[in-house]
């Protein structure tokens, strides 16, 4: 069933494209799915999904109804090739961008099975929808900025940096741009109607994110029940980057494929500038004075913890030059926008899609204000 019909100013962003188009988003009960398929809908996309159930209880595909919203609701497996297939044969979508994946650094240590079974065999499943389906234009694949053979140096890592991964996750978002790499020039190359597209982003922040092992997710299950938050690596920085930011470049990058065609193919990075990095220890005292109350503590002395990169930063160039894409909110905008979501949702507010809406809202105007390329 399809939802509340978008407002003029939401159809003219990006350029327009998306009124009016058939767009199939792989992973849509998922945190950035979730958000994604909200702005999809604002933007007068027909938008159909494929997943498989909301991951945790709570979620941000629930709370925002997205099921009654979006044209179509799948549940699936990405592993699942036949039933991948007969979706695309059945919603002839225009555009995709695939997000299914298994996400988490730390599950890919107890389940790396089924980490690259996800995350490579699913991608190969996906391409080969799309081979089979001759109503798709732009397939855009979001991958991770943790593809990169991170040397854990302060340095910025661009696009045709060497791919590498030290944990199972890391390696299998490597071996996803591998594959995207061989299928845009075994199958989608220049005179092939598909453009291909992977997209690499870092460590967001936002609202209805519960999953586990994840940073903000946790500082808010602690916080609501009144609990010390557990920190594994005070000391790690990260680029953070508010959901929005990484999405509206997924969103432009497509819509620029579309107009511009096989000029936008290849790998992309979105991520914050310098601004955005901070250290996991201030993003947690940062969140405790948001909420207004709550304290943390590091880990045990001589604890053994599963590897994690310390230090992993993006050069975005490309997208800026190119695309004309830039961050917008700095970190500390990012996680006020962040708990701010949270607090309405602990308070009992049962509208949780204005809420969420209000928020796209918001970014969007401050977008404009900045004169960034995809508001114009």
């Amino acid at each position: 069933m399809s939802g509340e019909q978008p407002t003029p100013a939401n159809n003219s962003l990006f350029k327009g494209i998306f009124a009016g188009r058939r767009v199939l988003l792989t992973g849509h009960t998922g945190f950035k799915g979730a958000w994604l398929a909200l702005w999809l809908n604002a933007l007068g996309a027909e938008v159909a999904g494929y997943a498989l159930e909301p991951p945790t209880q709570p979620n941000l595909f629930d709370e925002l109804k997205l099921a009654d919203m979006i044209a179509r609701h799948e549940i699936g497996d990405v592993r699942d090739a036949a039933r991948l297939e007969s979706v695309f044969a059945a919603f002839r979508p225009e555009i995709v961008f695939h997000l299914a994946a298994q996400s988490l650094v730390r599950r890919s240590y107890s389940e790396p099975q089924l980490t690259y079974e996800t995350n490579v065999m699913g991608t190969l499943n996906l391409f080969e929808a799309v081979r089979g389906c001759d109503s798709v234009r732009v397939v855009v694949n979001v991958t991770s900025d943790k593809c990169y053979e991170n040397r854990e140096q302060d340095y910025a890592y661009h696009e045709d940096d060497p791919l590498g991964g030290y944990d199972p996750y890391s390696s299998s978002k490597g071996c996803a741009e591998l594959l995207t790499a061989a299928y845009r020039s075994s199958f989608f190359g220049p005179e092939a109607a598909v453009s291909l597209a992977s997209a690499r982003a870092g460590n967001v922040v936002g609202g209805g994110d519960w999953a586990e092992d994840r940073l903000i997710p946790d500082c808010v299950r602690a916080l609501s029940h009144g609990q010390t938050i557990a920190v594994r690596n005070p000391g790690a920085v990260r680029p953070w980057q508010f959901v929005l930011e990484p999405l509206a470049g997924y969103l432009f990058l497509a819509a620029s494929m579309w107009q511009g065609g096989h000029r936008f193919d290849g790998p992309w990075n979105f991520g914050p500038d310098n601004n955005g990095e901070m250290p996991v220890r201030q993003v947690v005292e940062t969140a405790v004075a948001a909420w207004g109350s709550g304290g943390w503590q590091g880990p045990d002395a001589g604890a053994v913890e599963p590897h994690e990169a310390r230090l992993l930063k993006l050069d975005c160039a490309k997208a800026r030059e190119f695309l004309g894409w830039q961050p917008v909110y700095k970190a500390t905008t990012a996680l006020a926008a962040t708990m701010a979501w949270y607090k309405a949702f602990y308070a009992g507010d049962t509208d949780m899609v204005s809420v969420s809406q209000a928020d796209i809202d918001e970014y969007v105007k401050w977008a404009t204000g900045g004169r960034v390329a995809w508001t114009r």
